[in-house]
Order: structure tokens, then sequence, then C-alpha cells
């Protein structure tokens, strides 16, 4: 009979959680949930390897462990440090690490344009809500900005490398879900970029998978490409029979038409099964699908603006404690009172 292995204690912006040995502090906050989880636009839990380069997860140790109470002396990449017994950490409870995280968004937005209005990835952007959170009203540098001309990198993918915040997810899912990677990260320091080798295209049947895990909108789907924007696109759970992937997906649709396949995603904007390019691009027929209901979205981000389906018994938690929300016979005799004074105007 195998030894039950001991636990250890973590405590993370006050409340307290048992994880394994091993275990990292990003992953040990997403037990807990809520504000106590740092954001990640490098970390991505499906790719081995991943973490450590974007810095946007650091957090303060205030207590290094019950053997060794001491803090540790500079913050810590949460996606990279494990958690010893009796830790405690500081997240957003922490003054140095929302001023870090303040700089770490200033130097990812250093060279990223202010193009979300015309980016197919604005609304489900981590960049976007990092930015709103952290960033600053405009920018202190100096120098100019790298440009690049955006870049077909096969049939189905676009690259604009002018928003690409190297943080490797592509390259890692190439990697790991194809036979043969074809691209990767040219260069080195300020002149690094992301390319193919002499623009070889991207075909790989799993190669669509890395629109998914790409944080920005470095990397978008072609085949939807301008087509709506997504807040005002209705994501269904939906399934296909299909020899080459599990076939369940996401189907963005506007009204009975598909605008775009993505694979679904877990809380915390992870793929849970990869799916084909087969799925994603060229299944755009509401026959080929099995539709099994809406999908809940829940993202403090513009995306949420149509209020999807939500999941039965949940509570709200308003940031005003003087609010209350309103019920729908509510909500549209206020929508009804907007409508009438806007003619009256």
């Amino acid at each position: 009979m195998s030894e039950e292995v001991k636990k250890f204690k973590v405590t993370i912006d006050g409340q307290t959680t048992e994880v394994d040995p091993g275990t990292s502090i990003l992953e040990a906050a997403r037990q807990i949930g809520g504000k106590s989880v740092p954001p990640a636009m490098c970390y991505y839990k499906p790719l081995e390897g991943s973490g450590g380069r974007c810095r946007t997860c650091l957090v303060e140790v205030s207590k290094g462990s019950e053997a060794d109470p001491r803090p540790m002396p500079k913050l810590v990449a949460s996606c990279r440090t494990t958690v010893m017994d009796g830790m405690e950490i500081k997240n957003s409870t922490s003054e140095r690490v929302l001023d870090a995280r303040e700089g770490v968004t200033e130097f990812l937005l250093i060279n990223h344009p202010l193009d979300c209005p015309v980016c197919d990835q604005a609304g489900e952007c981590h960049l976007q809500d990092l930015g709103y959170v952290h960033g600053l009203e405009e920018t202190r540098t100096e120098f100019t900005r790298r440009t690049f001309e955006p870049e077909d990198i096969g049939p189905y993918i676009k690259l604009n490398m002018n928003r690409c915040i190297l943080c490797a997810r592509c390259v890692l899912a190439a990697n790991q879900l194809t036979e043969e990677r074809e691209h990767g990260i040219l260069f080195r320091g300020d002149h690094a970029e992301i390319s193919t080798y002499l623009n070889k295209a991207l075909e790989n049947d799993f190669i669509g998978n890395v629109i998914d895990v790409c944080p920005v909108g470095a990397l978008t789907d072609r085949t939807s490409r301008f087509a709506s924007r997504v807040w005002f696109t209705k994501p269904m759970n939906a399934h296909c029979e299909c020899d080459k992937c599990s076939g369940k997906a996401v189907l963005w649709m506007k009204g009975e038409e598909i605008i775009r396949v993505t694979a679904r995603k877990d809380q915390f904007d992870e793929v849970q099964d990869w799916i084909c390019n087969d799925c994603r691009f060229h299944k755009k027929d509401l026959k080929l699908w099995t539709v099994e209901g809406p999908r809940h979205i829940d993202r403090h981000s513009v995306i949420s603006l149509n209020h999807y389906e939500k999941p039965e018994n949940m509570i709200s938690m308003l940031n005003n404690p003087d609010a209350k929300e309103l019920s729908p016979k509510d909500e549209e005799k206020s929508r009804k009172g907007i409508d009438e004074n806007f003619l009256l105007m």
C-alpha cells in the first residue's frame, strides 16, 4: 500500500489551500480563484515548458516556509516557482506586485500598436484586459516602434508581428501538436520576431490551434477576418463527427451563420481539447454540427456585454455595494425608457 503524499499548506492573499508538492504558485492561486490569481500572458498549462517569459505573474513571497520563514528578497514568477509548506504569498494585496505589474504592462505595450478598433482579438485579448487595469494613459518611450507588414503564413493564418509580445506559445503548440514545426523565433533581443523559414506556409492538420493559444491579436483566423466583432456573435457549444480530433468546438454565430470556430476553453482561457483544421476552417455549415447549447462566457471584458447564459444559482458579485441587479422585466422597462428618451431628443 502506497504512502499518502503529504500536502503543502499555502496562503495567498490571506486565503489558505492545500496542494501537492511540486505545484507552482500560479496553479495554487488558481485553486483558490478570484483576485488571488495572477495574470499570465505566456504560461499555458497544456503546453509543456511554457511560462517564465512575460513576467506579468510576479508575486511577493512574504514567508518562505514553516522551516524557513524569511521572505524572498525579490518578486518571483509564480508560474515558475514551486510552493513550500507554510508559504505565504501576496498578489493583489502587495503594492510592490502592482507597481511591478504596471511596469511590465508598459514594457509589453512599448511596441504594441493601439489598433484594438480594427483587431479581431479585441474583446477577448488578455493584453487589452491587462492594459485596462495596469496600463498608462500614454507611452513614455522616445524610441520609434518596431513595425512589420502583415504576413500570410499559410492559407488560414494571418500574422501581425506588430502585436506580438513573444510569449512563444504558438511555437510550443506547434512543437507539441505537429510533427514538424515550420515557424519559430528568429534573431535576438529587440530584433526578435516570429516567422517561418523562407516564407513557408503552415499547413499541418492541427496548426490552427496556434490562433487559440495566442493571447493577443498577432495570429488571427483569415477565414473570419473582419467578419464581425466578437461581442456581436453568440458562442454555442457544438460537436461533429471527426476522425482527426474530438470534434468538440465552440461555434461563434451571428444569426444562423457561423462566423468562426474555436476550440473549447476553460475558465483560464486554456484549450481543453485541440481541434483539427477541418473542424476549424472548413465546417462553416450549421448542418455539419450538432449544437448543444449556449456557452457561458465569464470575462471582465466587453465580450460579456450581451450577457450570455449564466449557470444556475450563480451569485453576481457587484462592484457597487449599493447597486442591485435588474430582473429581466426591469431591464426591459429600462431599455424602453432609454429608447423613448432618445426619440424625444
